[in-house]
């Protein structure tokens, strides 16, 4: 089965459109956040996702943990899926479900140690998929992601094997180590943001040269 490739920090709808055309299956649209790159007021989060042709996964970056603020925001957002940034409680599952049965659940898992292994495993059912990230959610200004580093990959391959979930890959990569990863980590996808951008814009060689990189493997 092919790597599927999420591109975030989608800052328009022409961005999306270079990304779709170089066989992006999912674009990820970044909201309010405490730190990191690529946010995007709410109005071009739904132009872009109204824009964006199925099957193409739009993709919501969420710092809210709030059940009702959650619902409010994906409902607005019109994107197809929900990516969630921060550790959220199982009632914020919940309401996603009953209120938005279409949109399918992302949790991202900040892989900061082995703890990081069973707080993915303990999310089968729960989610319909996990997002491995190299963010910092302790900090006093929490790292939600986007931060442009590489983490432990042994980790990330034992969350692939054991949460019995698809796992997309983020952190760090970008068309020199891609290939390393997806043959340590075997995920069922890759996101990356900053490994395809130059001066905040998404560069169009930078990416082709990424899904290469992927296509390769």
């Amino acid at each position: 089965m092919p790597i599927r490739v999420k591109i975030c920090c989608i800052a328009s709808i022409e961005e999306a459109r270079l990304a779709v055309a170089e066989g992006a299956a999912a674009l990820g649209l970044v909201s309010e956040m405490p730190s990191g790159p690529g946010v995007i007021d709410m109005a071009t989060i739904q132009a872009v996702a109204q824009a964006t042709p199925p099957p193409v996964a739009t993709v919501l970056l969420t710092s809210r943990t709030n059940p009702a603020g959650l619902v409010d925001q994906v409902r607005r957002s019109a994107a197809n899926t929900v990516q969630l940034v921060d550790v959220v409680p199982d009632a914020a599952y919940d309401a996603l479900r009953q209120a938005l049965p279409q949109v399918k659940i992302v949790q991202v898992i900040h892989v900061t140690g082995a703890q990081s292994v069973d707080e993915a495993v303990g999310l089968h059912g729960q989610v319909d998929a996990l997002l491995l990230d190299s963010g910092n959610p302790d900090l006093p200004v929490k790292e939600l992601g986007g931060t442009g580093r590489v983490h432990d990959w042994t980790l990330s391959r034992r969350i692939v094997t054991e949460s019995g979930l698809p796992v997309f890959l983020a952190g760090g990569l970008n068309a020199d180590n891609v290939g390393d990863a997806i043959r340590a980590v075997g995920p069922y996808g890759i996101d990356l943001c900053s490994g395809v951008r130059t001066d905040d814009r998404l560069d169009a060689d930078k990416l082709a040269r990424f899904m290469a990189a992927v296509r390769a493997v």
